[in-house]
């Protein structure tokens, strides 16, 4: 087997498709790669501070079939006293080798290929520690970090007989009834809400949706940039490509807010309504996607987004924070934190950026918007 990693061209695209069609023998319908050799979100450009780039691993025995796949988000890390640094999310690999033990080294050769191009590299989410993508990366010396979850529940009953993660056993689904049904597990979940909830300096806070960012953000990001370790760029020009005024988010329904107190803005939140999802029920799930402010105004913004997703009618809110103010934000406004399967991993060179990494992990800015910005599939 001689298996060759290049760009992917126009003229790859109908082995993609074939690549694509075995790939379904699994059964999974989230195992496809780009049809199109040009990304849709975020596309490469002369002048764009952040695009996607895709790879196809070409089998050089049949010159006509593709074994493997991944895409390259380029993009820009600020780190506190080093300035900006190039780097890249290593994001959507598929291997041929999920369907067909004969291609099982495709993945690997994918990751080192990736490595290759961009030394500081990251992958974020994929489902947990425990996945072979992720063993597969420490294998090759990344550096694992969970990153927290948080959920709030707005309407108690309804999680209790919806919340299909919970209810796998039977006994425990029959005592989440009866806690619905009693009233008992309302009065319970909203109590223990209520106790970790802090309404102070929330007053006179406004959210407004608005169409897209402006010089303001600009304002707010070099504000508050010293306030985190390292951070992907959330200036004025990156937000405008990450969350365009038309964008279409597969997995979420998203909208931009605006944040201000007594008319000035003191941050921004990306919220949206997730997509049906088996484990949640029949539940309307919000998230709060992406937020940035002063450490000080991060519990006006994450109360402000999440009395949004309250008007929206969602049943259950859910976040994803590294930083260690926008978690307690989220605890001040009565989330609670669950046990998480979303894990960012970063290279060697990445992670020496990053050290010494223990002070670093509490003050580094990561959410649910990083790595591939929350996309399904292609």
């Amino acid at each position: 087997m001689a298996i060759v990693i290049q760009p992917y061209r126009k003229e790859h695209e109908a082995a993609v498709e074939g690549f694509n069609r075995r790939l379904q023998t699994s059964g999974d319908p989230n195992l496809v790669f780009s049809q199109s050799c040009v990304p849709r979100w975020l596309p490469p450009s002369n002048d764009n501070p952040v695009w996607n780039e895709f790879y196809v691993a070409v089998d050089g025995s049949s010159e006509s079939d593709v074994r493997g796949a991944y895409a390259l988000k380029q993009e820009a890390l600020f780190a506190r006293g080093r300035g900006v640094q190039c780097i890249a999310c290593y994001h959507h690999p598929i291997s041929e080798g999920i369907v067909n033990r004969a291609f099982t080294s495709v993945g690997m050769l994918l990751a080192r290929d990736a490595l290759a191009r961009q030394p500081f590299l990251y992958a974020l989410g994929m489902g947990g520690a425990e996945t072979p993508i992720a063993k597969m990366l420490m294998a090759l010396g990344f550096t694992l970090t969970p990153i927290p979850f948080y959920f709030r529940v707005v309407h108690p009953a309804k999680f209790l007989r919806e919340m299909q993660a919970l209810r796998e056993k039977r006994w425990r689904a029959i005592l989440m009834d009866i806690a619905a049904a009693s009233g008992t597990g309302f009065l319970a979940i909203k109590a223990t809400q209520a106790l970790k909830t802090s309404r102070s300096g929330i007053e006179n806070v406004v959210a407004e949706e608005i169409g897209e960012f402006s010089n303001w953000a600009d304002a707010l990001w070099n504000a508050a940039k010293e306030s985190v370790s390292a951070t992907t760029m959330r200036d004025a020009k990156t937000l405008r490509l990450l969350y365009p005024e038309h964008y279409t988010n597969p997995i979420a329904s998203t909208r931009r807010l605006r944040i201000s107190s007594n008319g000035s803005a003191i941050g921004w939140a990306i919220v949206g309504i997730r997509r049906k999802d088996a484990k949640y029920g029949e539940m309307r799930v919000g998230s709060i996607v992406d937020c940035w402010a002063m450490p000080k105004d991060a519990n006006a913004v994450i109360g402000a987004a999440t009395r949004a997703l309250e008007k929206d009618g969602v049943d259950l809110i859910v976040s994803n924070q590294s930083h260690h103010a926008w978690c307690n934000a989220l605890e001040k406004n009565g989330f609670l934190k669950g046990p998480t399967n979303f894990v960012l991993a970063t290279s060697k060179k990445l992670t020496e950026l990053l050290q010494p990494l223990e002070e670093p992990r509490a003050t580094l800015h990561i959410t649910r918007a990083d790595g591939d910005g929350l996309p399904v599939n292609f």
